[in-house]
């Protein structure tokens, strides 16, 4: 069994950034891949950005270059920059995980970019 817990999430005004947090109960290093997804209300949950089993990274299009993917194996932690953050970002960001072949998610944390 893996938990994982989201934090840092919140109100911020275009433009401005965000770092997310996702804590695991278990040594990343074991996961076969991780990554963060978001859920806006009405609509379907979408990729963000994750890490690939070998390590590679993939973004949503809409991300590109203003959201940053890293983690740190040490503290079993996965994080997400957002910068220049949009009001179309606004949605619950959750943190995804496979380990083992089992999928795992967390409970998720809000973002919300206001205009």
């Amino acid at each position: 069994q893996v938990q994982l817990v989201e934090s840092g999430g919140g109100l911020v005004q275009a433009g401005g950034s965000l770092r997310l947090s996702c804590a695991a109960s278990r040594n990343i290093v074991i996961f076969n891949a991780m990554g963060w997804y978001r859920q806006a209300p009405g609509k379907q949950r979408e990729m963000v950005a994750i890490f690939n089993e070998d390590d590679s990274t993939n973004y949503a299009e809409s991300v590109k270059g203003r959201f940053a993917i890293y983690r740190d194996s040490a503290k079993n932690t996965m994080y997400l920059q957002m910068n220049n953050l949009k009001s179309e970002d606004t949605a619950v960001y959750l943190c995804h995980a496979i380990v083992c072949g089992y999928p795992y998610w967390g409970q998720g944390t809000q973002v919300t970019g206001s205009s």
